[in-house]
């Protein structure tokens, strides 16, 4: 059997992989593949750094079946040809991407494989429910969330594919860049030995944080999702948005907990289409990701200067509103977010600060190590409420009662902000010990005050809303 080329993209792992199990069952060797394309090097600085840590950990996975993974850097199609040539390789499998920009790749390097007389076929890829297979009784997309989950949670998810025992290796490679030449994390300077510490790399400790959520978390999910001090979320959106593991894999153990009458169960399954949700919109309405999803916000008058005071001092943590600042802090130490912290600071940025949401979306596109184009795109268009959303665009968080409600005990800000502290803990520190320099931040300056307070800025935000139609 001529050998069958593996392009491996965004879906890190050997366990519930389509393509590499449709390879297999094809027989002869694999040739693994990663490219580093124009999608790789377009990537912000914490996902491109983080990449590089999913590519390695995979390298690491398939040498271990005997087999290794192959490194070009290049345009997709050319090098595929190119190993196309040097492998005598007939055959290319890869798993399906769903965001606008890897489809139009995807559908030229198919096209072109196929004209080489290269059998090129792709499978089914990294959501539970590809878009085009769910849709409303009339026949059109969803546009709120509640149907849609109520379209699917009955819906039978295919059982996860193992992982195999071995991986057939050509006689030969080919040659094969080094992981370490194309310095993936060259951006993130010094703060990438700080978010190293908070990082789970890999399909092996994504698996090992699926049971700990499973056996630990999850009980306690419904209410302990809400409360940024808690440990209470499973943290599988870093894995998830590399595909070091599948929503798949996370459906069955959450439908079985679901069986066992686990009381968290329920809305872990939710949160998992609430994921496949964004992706429904993007399918259908691509123009989420830079367009204001509802044509009458353009008009608009968001700030889109990305040197204001305002925009600089909500990156640097130093907005004077606690909540706020805890958040954006822990964002930076450990390229993540709790989901409330992420609904706050948007809600901050877009509404009292009338901060265009793209200023945001670009922010956490550059320092997010689970970022999802989907899933980051429709969060901030919900919470700017120039996205779908059921509630009225007019809702305000208030950034110092949800911090109140949510953090009573002081818990998260003692977590992430050290002015104030004789003894801050390790984690409030880190966040200056990995910002930039040119911040010239430090402990023991006095904690800044309000930019804009929180009855300020929802009366600003009211008075833009009440002069205009949408």
């Amino acid at each position: 059997m001529t050998p069958t080329i593996l392009w491996f993209r965004r879906d890190l792992r050997l366990q519930d992989h389509t393509a590499l199990t449709a390879a297999i069952a094809r027989g002869g060797p694999v040739i693994a593949v990663f490219i580093c394309d124009a999608q790789v090097e377009s990537l912000g600085a914490a996902p491109k750094w983080r990449l590089g840590l999913g590519i390695e950990a995979l390298q690491s996975a398939l040498a271990a079946k005997g087999n290794r993974l192959i490194l070009r850097r290049g345009s997709a199609f050319e090098e595929l040809k190119a190993l196309v040539a040097e492998t005598g390789a007939q055959t290319v499998y890869w798993q399906r991407a769903y965001d606008p920009t890897s489809q139009e790749r995807d559908v030229a390097v198919k096209a072109a494989l196929l004209e080489l007389g290269v059998e090129a076929k792709s499978f089914k890829g990294h959501l539970l429910f590809e878009p085009w297979t769910v849709q409303t009784k009339v026949g059109g997309f969803f546009k709120v969330y509640t149907p849609m989950w109520n379209s699917v949670r009955g819906r039978d998810v295919s059982a996860p594919l193992p992982e195999p025992a071995i991986v057939t290796a050509p006689e030969a490679f080919p040659a094969s860049d080094n992981l370490a030449d194309w310095r993936l994390g060259r951006q993130m300077r010094r703060g990438g030995a700080i978010v190293a510490g908070y990082a789970r790399v890999g399909a092996a400790k994504a698996m090992a944080r699926l049971e700990e959520f499973t056996n630990g978390g999850l009980r306690d999910y419904r209410a302990n999702r809400d409360i940024p001090g808690e440990d209470g979320t499973s943290k599988l959106a870093e894995n998830l948005a590399l595909g070091e593991i599948t929503p798949a894999q996370c459906w069955h153990v959450g439908q079985a907990e679901l069986e066992r009458g686990n009381p968290g169960a329920e809305t872990f399954l939710k949160e998992l289409v609430w994921r496949e949700f964004a992706y429904h919109l993007l399918h259908y309405t691509p123009q989420i990701l830079n367009q204001n999803w509802k044509p009458a916000w353009d008009a608009f008058p968001w700030s889109e200067d990305s040197n204001s005071r305002n925009f600089t001092a909500w990156k640097m943590g130093q907005t004077g509103l606690e909540f706020i600042d805890a958040a954006m802090r822990e964002l930076y130490v450990t390229g993540t977010m709790h989901n409330r912290g992420r609904m706050i600071v948007a809600s901050y940025l877009t509404k009292h600060l009338m901060t265009h949401w793209r200023l945001g979306q670009a922010w956490f596109e550059d320092c997010l190590i689970d970022w999802d184009p989907a899933s980051n795109a429709m969060g901030w268009q919900w919470a700017a409420g120039s996205g779908p959303d059921a509630a009225p665009y007019f809702r305000v968080f208030n950034p110092e009662s949800q911090i109140e409600k949510f953090d009573a005990d002081r818990r998260y800000r003692r977590t992430w902000i050290a002015e104030g502290q004789q003894a801050p803990p390790d984690t409030a520190l880190q966040f200056y010990a990995a910002s930039p320099v040119s911040w010239n931040l430090s402990p023991k300056t006095p904690y800044p005050q309000p930019i804009i307070t929180a009855k300020e800025g929802r009366e600003i935000a009211l008075s833009y809303y009440q002069s205009r139609t949408f």
